[in-house]
């Protein structure tokens, strides 16, 4: 549990908390859509949350992290060849670590088909995300392009095939050509990764709990519940102080 759970450091977290103005108990979650174990992580924390009796005053907010920010969409190689090629190691090597996630997604209801995975970068998506955010659609955002990318074999670097996911959800297709690639959605998957980088994320799914508690990785259900258990006893006493100050 004390390898899981970390508190964050009280001096930067006062200091990145002006930076937010939400009044809001508010878990915020750094992943890339690309990351198998973010997509398990976020079912683990969703069981978590199930959980949770004040589950309907939690905020849920998706961070933007990409894992390999350089690397180039290929549609001509498997996740496999890619995998080899980026970390050294031979394609059956990469299968297995494949078979592996697959096994522990499994687990949780998830089914992985890397044999369909296509090599993508994801800039693009999250700004997609952060497009869903103003609609408030953040979530089914971010659980529809994890199954296009993990289950479905989708290209999430290719505009009409976000355009059609965002309209799955509920985003207008217009929009979404329009503002795919506004500037402000850019400065704001940026300034989510640069956050990052502030609280020394080095690895995603990262949650952070009222900017006080961290989990990283994909945990199991009972870490990330404790953690919600903690931080939210915490935010509630604060927040009935500064009522009666």
């Amino acid at each position: 549990m004390a390898s899981a759970q970390q508190k964050l450091d009280k001096k930067l977290t006062k200091e990145i908390a002006l930076m937010d103005t939400t009044s809001m108990f508010t878990v915020e979650i750094w992943s890339d859509i690309v990351c198998p174990f973010c997509y398990l992580g976020k079912r683990k924390f969703e069981a978590a949350l199930e959980q949770f009796p004040e589950r309907d005053q939690v905020r849920v907010v998706w961070k933007s992290f990409q894992l390999n920010p350089d690397v180039m969409t290929d549609t001509s190689i498997t996740v496999y060849e890619h995998l080899s090629r980026s970390k050294g190691i031979s394609e059956d090597v990469a299968r297995q670590m494949a078979e592996g996630v697959t096994e522990r997604a499994r687990e949780v209801g998830l089914h992985y088909d890397f044999d369909k995975a296509v090599v993508a970068n994801t800039f693009k998506a999250h700004c997609l995300l952060h497009l869903a955010k103003e609609k408030g659609l953040q979530n089914e955002m971010k659980e529809r392009l994890l199954k296009a990318y993990f289950i479905e074999g989708k290209n999430v670097d290719d505009t009409e095939i976000l355009v059609n996911t965002g309209i799955e959800i509920g985003l207008n297709g217009a929009e979404i050509r329009e503002k795919l690639n506004a500037e402000e959605y850019r400065a704001a998957v940026q300034e989510d990764m640069d956050l990052a980088q502030r609280f020394g994320i080095r690895g995603v799914p990262f949650f952070v709990f009222d900017r006080k508690y961290a989990v990283s990785g994909a945990q199991e259900s009972n870490v990330f519940l404790q953690t919600l258990q903690n931080a939210y006893k915490e935010w509630k006493k604060d927040n009935s102080e500064a009522t009666y100050k």
